[in-house]
């Protein structure tokens, strides 16, 4: 029996241009990025997976390596722990990505040590510097050196890997240079592994998103963080603390960066706007601060009218309020 391949081929064709265009492909919202904002969009994800059907996939490979994936057009939102970077502004460009930066929640960048720690309750900027710079490398090692009166056991330390927005924020908050660091502690872009980490060890000291801490506080503790400077009190981390601008230099705003092109696409349309509405509510369900509520009325402003680029432009913005940012006009 001869088969007519030519007309074989014209019904298939037939048959898939009956099929109505949102049902040929499977329709996927992809986001990758910072494991600090994670639990927020994860959430996110989950109601509009419940509400809509459409699937969302949502990594965590840290905001340095999601903005990698982001500039080559591999995702439609990126996660980020700290604003875009030059390099990164550049790389999207290159990419030929335009994208829209919409801050969602604050965290508080938390210093924590095991819950059996009976020797501190806060510490200073400085020794923090002391413990974390690039020169303290396999010379700082015991908690004596810090104080003479704390133990002389070996700290062992836990952080943020190198790919982590959270790396970078901490560093440059502390040593004064994003990225500047010592290497010989125990990284991880996944918060989880650190908390574990911090929880298996009497000795242990790490920093972490707030949220992370949150969840876990039955086997952490929180560390105050005391200023230098004569006059200033010490601050631990908390809501009220971060909006009132007292928890410095370790408070943060957190972001979604939008792929303008994955606009066009209406699941992602649809998410980004569900996102927007939602997130107010699930950053307190997760153990994160919200914005003021004026700021949120100017972060969907922006979305609404695809405002594209960065209005933060260096790392000093980050103590100024998120409100006086967003009047900016955005920098492609």
């Amino acid at each position: 029996m001869k088969i007519n391949y030519l007309l074989l081929m014209g019904t298939i064709l037939g048959l898939f241009a009956s099929i109505p265009s949102h049902l040929r492909a499977e329709q996927v919202v992809k986001i990758d990025g910072s494991s600090t904002v994670y639990p927020i969009t994860e959430a996110v994800a989950e109601e509009f997976q419940k509400a809509t059907g459409t699937k969302v996939t949502v990594g965590m490979s840290g905001t340095g390596g999601g903005f990698k994936k982001f500039a080559r057009g591999e995702t439609d939102v990126q996660d980020a722990s700290r604003p875009i970077q030059e390099e990164e502004v550049k790389a999207a460009k290159e990419g030929g990505i335009e994208y829209l930066e919409l801050p969602i929640a604050y965290d508080a960048l938390t210093v924590v040590v095991n819950a059996k720690n009976d020797w501190m309750e806060t510490i200073k900027v400085s020794e923090l510097k002391k413990i974390w710079e690039p020169e303290a490398q396999g010379k700082i090692t015991k908690w004596s050196q810090i104080r003479p009166e704390w133990p002389d056991k070996e700290i062992k330390l836990y952080g943020a890997g190198s790919d982590s927005g959270t790396f970078d924020y901490f560093t440059e908050a502390i040593n004064g240079r994003s990225k500047a660091s010592r290497g010989d502690y125990t990284a991880s872009e996944d918060d989880n592994v650190l908390v574990q980490g911090v929880e298996g060890d009497r000795y242990a000291l790490g920093y972490m998103g707030f949220s992370y801490y949150a969840a876990h506080k039955k086997r952490l503790k929180a560390l105050g963080i005391e200023w230098d400077a004569k006059g200033k009190s010490t601050v631990k981390p908390s809501e009220e603390t971060v909006l009132a601008g007292t928890y410095n230099p370790l408070s943060r705003p957190l972001f979604i960066y939008v792929n303008v092109k994955s606009l066009e696409k209406p699941e992602v349309k649809k998410f980004v706007e569900f996102y927007l509405a939602q997130v107010e509510t699930l950053a307190k369900e997760v153990k994160y601060i919200p914005l003021p509520g004026d700021a949120y009325g100017k972060v969907k402003a922006r979305f609404e009218k695809r405002e594209k680029g960065t209005a933060f432009l260096h790392q000093s913005d980050l103590a100024v309020p998120i409100g006086e940012i967003l009047n900016r006009a955005p920098v492609p």
